[in-house]
């Protein structure tokens, strides 16, 4: 198995989830402006041309409990991942950019607790790729879903279903915009996978999903016995990206 994934690591993206969780106005102040000024140039520099960072779409501000940001950073290899903070440790520029947020204080922290989830890019769609959309980023819905599986053969079942089943095709053709699907190699939520798609507006995201249900290539898919039950749990986030975003 070991020797498998090293056989096709070079041949697809690896990605970085990284989810910020906040307390207040001010550590999310804070942040985007680490990201903004420090880190997203520092990544640039670095070589990752393209760097998305998205917030959650509330639509009811009185039941927020926490402050998200959700940063992707695309890489070529696993490697990338492992090797990023040595670059970033080595940038000059970074260090002064960033100071507010790297050199914070213990009683003055710019975040809660921060999350990493990372992923293998599917077979079926190897490199992420940028939406095509013509809408003000604030007024553009990302839906980034996770879908987890009761057992692994569970999970690798629904991956083949992307793959072999064409369900990516299924989404290509319905021009859903999928930035990436990636397989959750290291998560909190594991045996999981995950997958953007991103839409012009809320009405735009339901229409397209109103043509995916009634799609007889899906009615057939959905119906195959070797793919019964292998989602256990779809947690669907809404997001829109920040306008400092490259996706």
């Amino acid at each position: 198995m070991f020797n498998a994934f090293v056989a096709h690591a070079d041949k697809v993206d690896f990605y970085q989830i990284k989810i910020y969780h906040l307390k207040n106005d001010a550590q999310e102040k804070t942040v985007d402006e680490y990201l903004q000024h420090a880190y997203l140039p520092a990544l640039h520099r670095s070589g990752v041309a393209k760097v998305g960072v998205f917030k959650p779409i509330v639509s009811d501000q009185t039941a927020v409990t926490e402050k998200l940001i959700y940063v992707f950073i695309p890489l070529k290899s696993f490697n990338g991942i492992l090797e990023l903070d040595k670059k970033l440790a080595k940038d000059q520029q970074y260090g002064i950019d960033g100071k507010t947020y790297l050199d914070a204080v213990y009683n003055d922290v710019p975040y809660e607790r921060l999350e990493s989830v990372v992923l293998k890019a599917f077979e079926g769609a190897p490199v992420f790729m940028l939406p095509k959309l013509k809408s003000p980023m604030k007024d553009r819905v990302y839906e980034l879903r996770s879908y987890e599986s009761p057992t692994e053969k569970y999970y690798h079942n629904k991956v083949q279903m992307f793959n072999k089943g064409d369900e990516i095709g299924l989404f290509k053709r319905l021009n859903f915009n999928a930035v990436f699907y990636g397989e959750v190699i290291s998560g909190s939520r594991m045996p999981n996978l995950m997958y953007l798609t991103t839409f012009e507006n809320k009405a735009d995201r339901d229409e397209h999903w109103k043509a995916f249900s009634a799609d007889d290539y899906w009615k057939k898919l959905s119906a195959m016995p070797e793919y019964q039950h292998n989602v256990s749990k779809n947690d669907t986030k809404f997001i829109y990206p920040t306008d400092y975003s490259d996706i």
